[in-house]
């Protein structure tokens, strides 16, 4: 992710960044909150260097039907198959805390 930011900003100057997509397929939520928090943490420190990074985007915000299933898992947010219940998932309340706080935990006990 560091990477991508640095290399896209260098490429377009002065545009603004904004991250569109990014997640992890799994059914281990705790994986998922350990997934994000490395890209995350390129996005904090490209603002710290001073690149205009606007946003970042979990995908997905909710679990969905793909290819004929509703494995894999996206959402930050469970859909029930059947009665399509909406269900926060602990990465949502995880990222929700990380927008209102700004505070990156590094490791799962700390999330």
């Amino acid at each position: 992710m560091g990477h991508a930011l640095r290399h896209t900003a260098e490429l377009l100057c002065d545009v603004p960044l904004i991250v569109t997509e990014n997640g992890i397929a799994t059914g281990d939520d705790i994986r998922r909150i350990d997934y994000c928090t490395g890209p995350l943490g390129e996005v904090a420190a490209a603002l710290k260097d001073g690149i205009d990074v606007r946003g970042y985007l979990a995908w997905s915000g909710l679990d969905y039907y793909e290819w004929g299933s509703y494995r894999p898992a996206f959402g930050l947010i469970a859909v029930g198959p059947e009665t399509f219940a909406r269900t926060p998932k602990h990465s949502a309340h995880w990222l929700g805390r990380l927008g209102r706080t700004r505070e990156l935990p590094r490791t799962r006990a700390a999330s």
